[in-house]
């Protein structure tokens, strides 16, 4: 095998299997966790992240390595659809995401890109970021168990020390393989600290012995839950803007792209179809019933430290994945996940979330000296936590707009009024 298997590279079945295994591994973790969070099917998002990941390849005429999975952008505003408005109503939120793409990926075969970037600069997409971010921190406080004034079913029947065990095991896992392992392991600290938890909730008692027999005697092969959508104006406006954030982060994954494999893919097969890629493969989810999807850094990570580009083996690890889909016993391990071990897997990946806003902000070297970067992180930043909403008629249907997707709306709209210079600082430049 040669030291750099290039994109277009084909190996033999044999070693292609396990690599795509590598692949899967790398993003299975962070793929379920989303339908988990959300109350989904994790069975429903495997398979949709392997048909996604298809329909990418197919898009980009297979000149583009990535993998596609379950967008954690989008867990805040799927929640609030489907307590508000239900399960299906929320899907027409996803494909409408999914909508969006493919405007902007027609948008950027026409005008090309810099307009995406004077509407969502590192400053927006920052604190956008850490909205996300923080926005679920109280949810995964709860879950762990931290919080004495928060109780579930699952947490009636357990003593709060076990749980919190669970919940401490899980996170200390993670920190710890994140910081420690290496090599393959490095690549999923994740996953290991998931199937750690799980097992310290068996042993904990925290998970109920009927469940575990459930998931023993389940049956081989099951169909994921498939659900349709319902169109609903509501959870399309909800969840549309969110796209803007996920865009941002799909234009920095295919930079960072060209960097490991050393090609400009921007150019050749094109951004925007790359974009459509997306796209095409969020409208497929929301339309059998699974969240929308992105690309994944741990993929791209991947391919960096093997130095295998080859779009093969990931067509091999999409695959992989929608085959897992249909075997009943890990969709079953997957959905009795204990909610302890989510909390305590959930406080780092959504500490992580935030974390990545402000380091957007380090790596841009956004200067806060200024008022125009100042105002636009403040009025984002609380606005998207402080419980924020926008009512509206439509059509002579009532509109909600709230949390991330008003604070994403809110910071474009600010960053394309607001001028470069605050008077006193013009001042100030010319008294100088």
């Amino acid at each position: 095998m040669k030291k750099i298997v290039d994109v277009e590279d084909k190996l033999p079945i044999g070693i292609t299997i396990p690599l795509s295994f590598q692949h899967l591994f790398a993003m299975v973790g962070a793929t379920i966790l989303v339908p988990i969070l959300t109350g989904m099917s994790p069975a429903i998002a495997l398979f949709c992240s392997g048909v996604g990941t298809l329909l990418y390849i197919i898009c980009t005429k297979a000149k583009l390595p990535a993998y596609i999975g379950s967008s954690f952008a989008f867990i805040a505003p799927m929640l609030v659809a489907s307590k508000n408005y239900g399960s299906q109503a929320m899907l027409s939120g996803v494909i409408a995401a999914g909508c969006v793409y493919i405007i902007v990926s027609i948008i950027i075969k026409l005008c090309g890109i810099n307009w995406l970037n004077k509407a969502l600069p590192p400053v927006v997409v920052g604190s956008i970021v850490i909205v996300i971010g923080l926005g679920l921190a109280s949810t995964a406080i709860n879950w762990a168990g931290f919080n004495p004034n928060f109780t579930t079913d699952q947490l009636k029947n357990v003593p709060r020390w076990s749980w919190m065990t669970v919940s401490i095991i899980t996170l200390a896992v993670g920190v710890l393989g994140s910081m420690y392992f290496k090599g393959f392991l490095g690549i999923i600290p994740i996953l290991i600290a998931i199937i750690v938890g799980y097992i310290s909730a068996i042993v904990l008692g925290v998970l109920p012995e009927q469940t575990f027999h459930s998931i023993i005697t389940t049956k081989l092969f099951k169909l994921p839950p498939f659900m349709t959508p319902k169109f609903n104006i509501n959870a399309m406006m909800l969840m549309a803007p969110i796209s803007f954030v996920t865009l941002a982060e799909h234009v920095g994954h295919i930079y960072v792209t060209n960097n490991v494999v050393g090609r400009d893919f921007t150019k050749d097969p094109g951004l925007h179809r790359s974009i459509l890629g997306d796209g095409v493969a969020t409208i497929f989810a929301g339309f059998a019933g699974g969240p929308p999807n992105t690309t994944y850094g741990e993929n791209i990570g991947v391919m960096a430290i093997t130095k295998v580009y080859s779009v093969w083996v990931i067509g091999g690890a999409a695959i992989i994945a929608i085959i897992l889909s249909f075997m009943g016993p890990i969709s079953s391990l997957i959905e009795n996940m204990p909610m302890p071990v989510i909390g305590g897997v959930s406080i780092l990946l959504f500490g992580i979330i935030a974390s990545s806003g402000f380091r957007i902000f380090v790596e841009d070297k956004i200067d806060f000296s200024k008022n125009r970067n100042l105002i636009l992180a403040s009025v984002i930043i609380v606005i998207g936590i402080g419980g924020a909403s926008l009512k509206f008629n439509l059509g002579g249907s009532p509109v909600e707009i709230s949390g991330v997707a008003l604070a994403t709306i809110i910071g474009i709209i600010l960053n394309l009024i607001l001028p470069k210079n605050s008077a006193s600082e013009l001042e100030d430049s010319k008294s100088i």
